[in-house]
This record gives C-alpha cells, structure tokens and sequence, in this order.
C-alpha cells in the first residue's frame, strides 16, 4: 500500500522555513539555517501529561536529506498505531538511529571540503577515533549524554588538556549535526557540561619552541652555505625568512615574483588564513635561483620529483649537524629577538614579518598595509647579519 499526503518531494526540498503539515500527525520541519527534518505528533491512549489532558507528544523521525518522504510515512503510521493501543512510542518503537561513530564519519566526509587542508582534517576524525569512539562509538546517537560525554573528557582532560578540549568541541559538532537532522533533542551535553563546571580548571602551560640565540646563527648558517643538501637550502630559506616549515616547504614557484622580488604564501597554508607577502633579499634569491634549473613545481625539492621536501626535512639536518636543543620553528623566535635587541623596528614591522596577526579584529581591519616596505629593509639587515662571510664577528645593526 502506498501512504501518501499533502507534501511532495518538490515541497520538502523547497518549501521554507516553518512546520509544514503532510497529515495524520506528519510534519516537516524548516530551521531558518535550511535544515529539514521529520517529526510526527500522537496522542498515547489512555496516558495523561502532568496537567492530567491526554498525552500528547512529538517525536523525531531523523533529517529530511536521509529519511525519504516515504520512509517517514511509513515511520509516522508506526508510532501512530503505537499510540493508538496505548503504548508510547519513546519507549517501544524501533528506529533506525545511527551509532556515535557511524554519525561522526559522516559529518567527517560532509566536511571534507571545508577543511584547511587534509592533514587537519584527518587529525578533526583521529580524535574521535582514539578517545570517543572505544567508550561511545557503538552507543546510539540519541543516546550520548553527560555521563557519556564525560567519560570520554575526564581521563584526558588535566594529563592531555589540549586534546581534550579538541576532543569536546568535535563531539559537541557531532551531537548538535545530529539534533540538526533530527536524531536528537534538547540541549547539547558538552555545552551542559561546561556550563556547570563539571571538569576542572586547568592552566594552559605556554609551550616555546628551543631557539638558538641570534649571535650563534651567522656560524651556524656557515656550515649550512657549506652543504649541498636541498634540506640545508631550504633551512637556510627558513632562517632568512623567519617563516614556518610548512609554508617554506610548499613554496611553489607561481608563488614567487621575481621582478618583484616578493613570494607570496598562500591563504590556505598561512596559520592566520591570510595571504601573507615576503620581500625576497638578495641572499634569499641567491638560494632559490639556481634551483629554477631543476625546473620542479616546487621550489625545495624532495626524493620524488614534483614532490616537496618531506617535513622532517630540516629537523633531521639539524640532529645530523648535532644541533642540540633547537627546532626549526625557534629560528622565528630568533629572528625577533633580534629584531628587538639588535634592529629595535616598531613591534608591528617585527611581528608583520612573522605573520602574526596584531591588534583587535576592528584595528586590523583599518591596518590595510601590510608594511611591506619597512619589512624589505629589515629583512635586508637581517641577510646581512646572518650571512656575514667572517662568521666570528657579530656585526650589530644599529
């Protein structure tokens, strides 16, 4: 037998926002966001509500992008024929409701498209695989709650704080997609959670990365002049430019102008999500010139062709140099120390150099120079300092 109603296909993928009837009890719900789902009211025989009138309720039947027109139907004449004997269908329909996990994989492939790249992506499902899913990932999505919620918080949140505060915010997106098609209700329990202080304060520890001081590095970037190793270059790159491992590795060459003298990163590999302009030296361009012989897609090379340099790249160079208690990333630090201590520019050509972001949204959007020019020189006066040929004299800049 086919059920049919006042609603068409047409009608669910169009109508707006609002409760739409289909009748017997069948409605569909618009969200002003665009969201659609099912819903079915009954009147349970025989069962009264506190005020003592007949018993009358609203049940999801899930999100209108999953549950057919038909489907619902069908759902709704259940859950009506429940209510008609007397039994309330809370407690005795069968639904076809997704698990915890089987819901997050799908959120996970719905946002592939919008992640900043797929490294990040990937470690938003890894969370969830490895804290959330053991303890809840088999338990029905409608049925995530406190308790749930916490099991999978406490044992992580003081030891590993920063995991677990990732951890809440991709289980709270999980349980408000599923209340947004229908599968839950009420209030979001990680929100809940929050709200009552359930887990403890615990204070952030600033983590810096080991640099190495700024009177050190003209030396040091000897030895790097003295290597052949595309790591070395592209460390020598990163030195200079006082920029991220990942934005130097994925450097491409349509990236760079050199009439301009000027590399721009992009947006998407930019911490910040901004594109972000580096005026290119004349030790800077003596590296990465000649490497336009190699006539790759990119500008720092690895072992497979039109393939960059693995991420481990420079940190390797650096334990193979025996270059103890420094990262690649501290090399930033060391630039802006010296940027204050030796070059004294404003803090904002200093912290512009680094592609930090400064001030407050509103100043920022006023601040439409990104002082491109005061940058050059200092960058300028840093490629002199750090690549002096006598590397036992420390020049200061004043």
């Amino acid at each position: 037998m086919t059920l049919s109603g006042k609603l068409t296909k047409k009608l669910v993928e169009n109508l707006g926002p609002g409760r739409h009837g289909d009748g017997n009890g069948l409605y569909l719900v618009v969200d002003p966001s665009g969201a659609r789902r099912w819903i079915v009211r009954v009147v349970v025989k025989g069962q009264k509500n506190k005020k003592g009138a007949p018993l009358r309720t609203d049940f999801g039947l899930g999100g209108a992008d999953i549950v057919t027109i038909n489907q619902a139907r069908e759902r709704a004449l259940e859950y009506r024929r429940m209510a008609k004997t007397g039994l309330n269908p809370r407690f005795n329909a069968t639904r076809d409701i997704p698990t915890f996990e089987e819901f997050a994989k799908q959120v996970h492939i719905d946002r592939m498209p919008t992640w900043k790249n797929a490294k990040h992506g990937q470690q938003w499902i890894n969370t969830l695989r490895d804290y959330a899913f053991p303890k809840i990932g088999r338990m029905p999505i409608d049925s995530v709650h406190q308790p749930e919620v916490m099991m999978c918080l406490a044992p992580i949140w003081t030891e590993k704080h920063e995991t677990a505060k990732r951890l809440a915010q991709r289980i709270k997106t999980v349980l408000d997609v599923a209340r947004s098609k229908g599968f839950r209700s009420g209030e979001n329990p990680v929100t809940a959670i929050k709200d009552a202080g359930a887990l403890p304060k615990v204070k952030a520890k600033v983590q810096h990365h080991k640099a190495m001081h700024w009177r050190d590095v003209p030396a040091f970037y000897a030895d790097l002049r003295a290597r052949n190793a595309m790591a070395a270059k592209a460390l020598m790159f990163t030195c200079l430019t006082g920029s991220r491992t990942g934005e130097v590795l994925g450097m491409q060459w349509g990236e760079v102008d050199l009439e301009a003298r000027v590399w721009t990163c992009p947006a998407e590999r930019m911490k910040t999500g901004v594109d972000h302009r580096v005026p290119l030296t004349d030790e800077m361009l003596s590296i990465i010139e000649p490497l336009q012989a190699m006539q790759s897609d990119y500008v720092f090379e690895g072992q497979k062709r039109h393939k960059p340099l693995s991420n481990m790249s420079m940190l390797m160079l650096l334990r193979r140099m025996q270059v103890e208690d420094v990262t690649v990333h501290g090399f930033r630090s060391t630039f802006r120390d010296w940027a204050s201590e030796v070059a004294n520019v404003p803090r904002e050509v200093a912290e512009m150099s680094l592609a930090h972001q400064i001030g407050s949204d509103v100043e920022r959007a006023y601040a439409r120079s990104d002082l491109l020019d005061k940058r050059r020189d200092l960058m300028e006066r840093w490629s002199q300092f750090v690549s002096q040929q006598n590397a036992g004299i420390v020049r200061l800049v004043t």
